[in-house]
């Protein structure tokens, strides 16, 4: 039997640890809800779903900085996610026109139309290939590429520099911060040779003219808001489209409810956001004292918000640890929450949704090939069919 002391101190939210996080959260919650981990130089980690929620709500005493990302992957603060209100609030303003449901209308047809054309690319490959690589990847870095005005000609550079970024960083700090100069000397190029072009609408074009206060933004802020757009764009989005059809390929009759019942998938895509979310945690730092859950957390201290646990909240959360694809009531933490919450949420989820729709109209039944990949992150997830 496990001691819930170690289990605390040993906690981790990253790579591996991973593969049997769900048993890790259960006992935290059930134990531990707030308490303290010995990893990555030691921050405290919260569980419950309705304090997170309270965290995310108040950023007076919790704040994003230095990085929302623990440990982070960047040296210095990105906009407008590393940043406290209120000048949170004009960094955020700026891309918000792009990202209204309005807008995301005008997206439906090219969204639908990039998935169903990489779905007949994936079958081309045949069964046992890869639909990380051939699939989940693909479809949100050609919608984002265009959308955010990177030139398709410079697409493929991306996969290993955010894998570099991302999965590199805990093990491998050179390689991850060798990437992310990389990314910074790309958008350094990229905005150098931007010109006006009134007909031009990306998401470059938006940070470029836009004005905070006045005056334009720095090219330091450029250069920060353009590194987390490429982090923000791409990843996540990936992971929760090969994070679902990993359930499905496991899952046959859930798969087979869908292919049945296609009107069901949006209610399986926010199951697979809650159970399976590509983001399982994100940091605050304390800027004063205050107290969780009878835990003293001093002021300067880092904080982890364990999305994930939360998303799993048995409190909140009937029969938490089923995906349940018909589940109605489902107030996740995917997105996060607060003023903080996902700028892009309406358009991954559009993207999710559209890219398991269009996944299971092209390719008939499937089975995952090697039952030992896993259900989290953006590596190999074999198929046959």
């Amino acid at each position: 039997m496990s001691n819930v002391s170690d289990v605390a101190k040993a906690f981790d939210y990253h790579g591996e640890a991973l593969d049997n996080i769900f048993d890790t959260y259960a006992e935290l919650r059930s134990k531990c809800p707030v308490g303290r981990s010995e990893q990555h130089g030691g921050f405290w980690f919260v569980t419950k779903s309705d304090d997170i929620f309270a965290a995310e709500q108040d950023p007076s005493t919790f704040s994003v900085g230095p990085s929302m990302m623990y440990p982070p992957v960047s040296e210095v603060p990105l906009p407008p996610i590393d940043i406290d209100p209120p000048e949170h609030t004009a960094y955020r303003k700026i891309l918000l026109p792009l990202f209204t449901p309005q807008e995301l209308k005008k997206l439906e047809e090219p969204i639908r139309r990039t998935a169903q054309n990489q779905a007949q690319e994936f079958l081309k490959m045949g069964s046992g290939a890869d639909a990380s690589y051939g699939y989940a990847r693909p479809v949100p870095m050609i919608i984002f590429g265009r959308l955010a005005g990177y030139p398709e000609s410079d697409w493929p550079k991306f996969d290993q520099w955010i894998d570099d970024i991302f999965y590199e960083r805990i093990h491998n700090a050179p390689k991850a911060e060798a990437a992310q100069q990389a990314v910074y000397d790309y958008f350094a190029n990229l905005l150098d040779n931007w010109k006006d072009d009134p007909s031009s609408a990306t998401l470059i074009d938006y940070l470029c003219r836009a004005k905070i206060d006045g005056r334009p933004l720095s090219r330091d802020e450029l250069l920060r808001y353009c590194y987390l757009l490429f982090l923000a764009g791409l990843d996540t989005t990936a992971w929760a489209i090969r994070s679902g059809l990993w359930f499905l390929a496991n899952n046959p009759d859930a798969q087979k409810k869908l292919r049945d019942d296609p009107s069901l998938i949006p209610l399986a895509c926010e199951e697979f956001l809650r159970c399976l979310s590509p983001v399982q945690g994100m940091a605050r730092t304390c800027l004063k004292d205050t107290v969780i859950r009878g835990q003293e957390i001093k002021k300067g201290e880092r904080v982890v918000l364990v999305f994930g646990a939360g998303n799993r909240d048995e409190e909140v959360f009937p029969n938490p640890d089923k995906i349940d694809i018909e589940r109605q009531e489902n107030r996740h933490l995917g997105f996060g929450g607060g003023i903080h919450r996902c700028l892009g949420s309406n358009l991954g989820r559009r993207e999710l949704v559209v890219g398991i729709e269009e996944f299971l109209k092209a390719v008939p039944e499937f089975r995952a090939a090697d039952p030992s990949q896993k259900w989290h992150g953006v590596g190999p997830l074999n198929l046959t069919f």
